[in-house]
Formats: C-alpha cells, sequence, structure tokens
C-alpha cells in the first residue's frame, strides 16, 4: 500500500463537544500524534482507516487507540479516588496521555517527581467537570432546578462555538468552529497546568513542609507555622488526608506580607465552612492593642476579631502564645 505520512485522528461529525475538543488537543501535544489531522466522520469505513478514534465508534481498547465512551457497557471512571464520574473521550485521553501531555507543555521529564500530584491535581480541577457535564453527572444530588442559568462553563462556551440552528452548517463550518473549539480548550487546559505547577505547587510544598515541623512549633502537634506565606487552607486538608495526620491541625501561625506582623488563624471543619475546629477565646473576641494583651496575658497582641477565627499580634512569640493558650481555654 502506499505510505500515509500524516497521522490522523478520528472523532464524530455533526455537533462538536468540550470532550472530544480537548481530547484532539491533548492528542496532538503527544509524541505519538503530534500536529495530526483531525477528521470528523461517522462512517466505520473512513474512521477504521485512521490511527486514532475519540467519542466515536462504540469501542475502548488503548491497544488500538479506540477511546469512546458511549456503548452501553462502558463504565470507566478515573480511578485515584474519583469514583463518582464517568469518563468522557477527554477523560479517557487524559487518562492515558495525561502526563505526557503536562511533560510536554511544562517542558518537565514525565517522571518528574511531582508529576503525579500534579496529574491528580488538573484531573480534579479541570477535567473531572468535563468528564461530568458530558456525562450528564451533576454537582450535587439535589432533584431541585437550579437558581439561575450558567452559560459560561467551558462545556457551554464550546457549544457556543457551533452554528446556530437557522444559519448555514455545513461540515466546513463545523470544522472551523471544532478548530476554534480545540484552540478554547486547550489554551485554557494550558492555563491550568501552568497554575497548578507554578502557583499550586509550590504552595502545597509550603504547607507540606511547615507540616512536617508541626511538633517543633509545639509539642501538642495542632499549632502549624507556615515556612513561607501562601494560600494554605485546600492543602492543609488535602495534605491531612494523605499523609493521616492524627491530631488535625487547630491553628495556622503565618507572617502578614505587607504590615510584618503575625496572625494567628483558626481551622474551619472544612473547605468553605464558618465552623473553626476550635476558636480562640471568647474573653478575647473583639478585643484589640493594650486591652488585648492585658486580657490575653500576650504582650504586643494587636487585635481578635469578634468571630474568633483570627488574630493578630506584633511577634511570632506573640501569636504562639496566644494558639497555645487558645488550645485550653474556651
Amino acid at each position: 500500500g502506499t505510505q500515509r505520512d500524516m497521522v490522523r485522528i478520528g472523532t464524530h461529525s455533526g455537533t462538536f463537544h468540550c470532550d472530544e475538543a480537548l481530547g484532539c488537543f491533548m492528542l496532538r501535544r503527544t509524541a505519538m500524534f503530534t500536529g495530526a489531522e483531525v477528521v470528523r466522520s461517522r462512517d466505520p469505513e473512513v474512521l477504521k482507516e485512521l490511527d486514532v478514534i475519540i467519542d466515536v465508534g462504540g469501542v475502548y481498547d488503548a491497544a488500538t487507540h479506540r477511546y469512546d465512551h458511549h456503548q452501553r457497557e462502558f463504565t470507566e471512571m478515573f480511578g485515584h479516588g474519583f469514583n463518582n464520574t464517568k469518563l468522557s473521550s477527554a477523560g479517557l485521553v487524559y487518562r492515558h496521555f495525561g502526563r505526557e501531555v503536562i511533560a510536554q507543555i511544562l517542558s518537565i521529564p514525565v517522571d518528574h517527581p511531582d508529576m503525579e500530584a500534579i496529574y491528580l491535581q488538573i484531573y480534579k480541577t479541570f477535567i473531572e467537570a468535563v468528564d461530568a457535564v458530558d456525562n450528564g453527572v451533576g454537582q450535587w444530588d439535589s432533584k431541585e432546578a437550579p437558581k439561575y442559568v450558567n452559560n459560561t462553563t467551558l462545556s457551554a462556551r464550546v457549544n457556543y462555538l457551533n452554528p446556530r440552528w437557522n444559519t448555514d452548517s455545513s461540515e466546513e463550518v463545523l470544522y472551523a468552529g471544532f478548530v476554534q473549539a480545540m484552540e478554547l480548550t486547550g489554551r485554557e487546559f494550558t492555563d491550568c497546568v501552568e497554575y497548578v505547577f507554578q502557583s499550586w505547587l509550590p504552595g502545597r510544598s509550603y504547607v507540606k513542609a511547615s507540616l512536617d515541623q508541626r511538633f517543633e512549633t509545639d509539642p501538642s502537634g495542632s499549632i502549624m507555622k507556615l515556612v513561607h506565606y501562601c494560600p494554605w487552607k485546600e492543602h492543609l486538608y488535602q495534605l491531612e488526608e494523605e499523609l493521616k495526620v492524627e491530631s488535625p491541625i487547630l491553628f495556622v501561625l503565618y507572617e502578614d506580607d505587607r504590615e510584618k506582623k503575625w496572625r494567628i488563624q483558626c481551622v474551619s471543619i472544612g473547605a468553605g465552612s464558618f465552623e473553626n475546629r476550635r476558636s480562640m477565646p471568647v474573653a478575647w473576641r473583639g478585643v484589640r492593642d493594650q486591652k488585648l494583651a492585658e486580657v490575653a496575658g500576650t504582650p504586643g497582641a494587636v487585635f481578635v476579631h469578634a468571630g474568633g477565627f483570627i488574630g493578630g499580634a506584633d511577634t511570632y512569640e506573640g501569636v504562639l502564645d496566644m494558639a497555645r493558650k487558645s488550645l485550653t481555654l474556651a
């Protein structure tokens, strides 16, 4: 037969969606399918000639590069603790090629020591929503109608790139829209990968180092001093779970970047909750400066919020003293 030098990716024709647009973008970032041409068809004769097929064909078989999820017997999930959401073609491609695509985008080796953490975080914060929307999996169990419409999700914005029902929707117009959809999803995926690597990961490593030193901060192991200020809450919950921390962190101490004063903050019972694992003493709440220094018996104490969840002092020794007293005082 004649040599075909162009590698080709197949996906379905007609209306396109976020999952296969993103899947095609990712495939084209791999060594095997770099810059491959995308062929859009539902004709089995056309599809069978192609090097890889996603979101069409009724087969999931990684050995032959067939990645559909519409067949009745398909029940695959991502795993690694993600057990609520069936995979779409985006999740399937990500499951098999995600690490390679991340490595390619970031110019890091596939066996980078943090690859697994990056790979799972991107599934959690980006890919899973694409899988869920495509498969009709709600964010919560409620049967109630949503209180408002949200047409700004990535999946909704991809839908907008399809031709309107009352305009020309020839295959050429659809193809041009699909190219835009690959660009849109690819740009946002790339942004997410870069954010996770450049911002989320350094924060995680600071929080991990701080958590590892908690017994040096205080023998109780319940007070954590941040080695360097960063957004810490999400990392703390995640790392406590991963490292199976027995006694949870109750208070976090950190230096305020702007004022160069120290802060003590209570840890809430979970992400998004306003209830603390332990709050600061009632007698301190809403009290400031000299009055607070006297009530708390802490020289240099500056304030405790009326809600009892955050306070401050001039020095590290000050907030550490406040945290230690808060462990026992109600």
